[in-house]
């Protein structure tokens, strides 16, 4: 199965290896073309031309996977998912893209969210041999304002000088998570694995 998935990072960016390890988790004879429009503000407004061209590519179905919260936070103003997905939806009638084809995933608030699902991964991650680290999981992240800043704040607390660096520590984190059924505890998390898979997940 090909599939394609536009992203609102860079080439090196944190969503794209997450999520991409996370497909291939989930559908081992997948094929991923994937598209990098570097900020939120490219993908709301150009994702129909590049869905065009992964669809020309022979992709199956398309995934549009963005932060509910743009990398920057100001004036405290919250996004509207609503007005996101109006942006995406004329961007893909503009493509001539049927809107059947595309699937939209809007992480609230943030990719981190996902993370922090799994406490142990965190803890794989920030661990030395001679100071183990347990990190409990969280169960409703998604629901936790900024899980950047606070993953962040867990590494500092742990001894990371640096914090947190989404473009290395995320793929780490991921590569760490053995049961992905812990993520599930994430709404977008599992509309990720509904769209991409094809099959709807059981209560």
């Amino acid at each position: 199965m090909k599939v394609g998935m536009i992203f609102e990072c860079g080439p090196d960016g944190a969503d794209k290896k997450v999520c991409e390890h996370l497909a291939r988790k989930l559908q081992e004879d997948i094929e991923i073309s994937s598209v990098t429009l570097n900020n939120k503000p490219n993908l709301i407004s150009e994702c129909g031309d590049s869905a065009a061209v992964l669809l020309q590519q022979g992709c199956e179905r398309i995934i549009i996977i963005w932060d509910l919260y743009p990398a920057w936070r100001e004036n405290g103003e919250r996004p509207c998912l609503k007005e996101d997905r109006n942006v995406i939806m004329e961007s893909l009638s503009k493509a001539g893209v049927e809107s059947s084809q595309v699937h939209l995933v809007c992480i609230e608030q943030e990719l981190e969210a996902w993370l922090l699902a799994d406490g142990n991964a965190i803890s794989q991650v920030v661990s030395k041999p001679t100071h183990p680290v347990t990190i409990p999981n969280s169960p409703h992240p998604e629901r936790r304002s900024n899980p950047k800043k606070y993953l962040n704040r867990l590494f500092k607390e742990h001894g990371i000088s640096k914090g947190y660096s989404d473009r290395d520590d995320a793929e780490k984190i991921v590569k760490n998570i053995v049961n992905l059924n812990k993520l599930k505890c994430c709404p977008s998390f599992v509309r990720f694995q509904e769209k991409l898979t094809g099959i709807t997940s059981s209560k």
